[in-house]
């Protein structure tokens, strides 16, 4: 079974701070691409840079998104690229609202299923939130 790639495609700096955050509790560098969308970006040029890196490997290998806001730019730009990659038959997942707790969950869970992949790292995103008690005092 192909090891899903992960690409982060999001508002800059955010994709770059998610990357240093998986090295750093991983201890490793993170196998991820990020895509970080410069307020002042050109989506078609940034639609064409991730689809060239989609094209890369070719559509053997299954590929999950992870964007930080539905319906910004940044997804928007994702969404454009997934269409066009889904229409030349990739297996590919788009995910929006990435937390630190999805990110480490797509990298530490890459191996398994694609198909399964997108569904547990948005569990793992909901199993991370948390309304917790402060620690006592005493």
């Amino acid at each position: 079974m192909n090891t899903t790639r992960i690409a982060l495609v999001m508002h800059e700096p955010l994709g770059a701070a998610f990357e240093a955050c998986a090295r750093h509790v991983l201890g490793r560098v993170p196998d991820l691409t990020v895509f970080d969308v410069a307020p002042d970006a050109e989506p078609a040029a940034q639609t064409g840079r991730i689809l060239e890196w989609m094209r890369v490997r070719g559509p053997a290998e299954p590929i999950l998104i992870l964007c930080d806001l539905y319906g910004a730019t940044p997804f928007n730009i994702a969404a454009q690229a997934l269409r066009q990659a889904l229409d030349d038959g990739y297996v590919a997942h788009l995910l929006t609202g990435t937390n630190a707790c999805m990110v480490l969950k797509a990298l530490t869970d890459q191996q398994e299923n694609p198909e399964s992949l997108s569904e547990r790292v948005r569990q793992g995103a909901l199993r991370g939130i948390v309304n917790a008690e402060p620690p006592c005092d005493c």
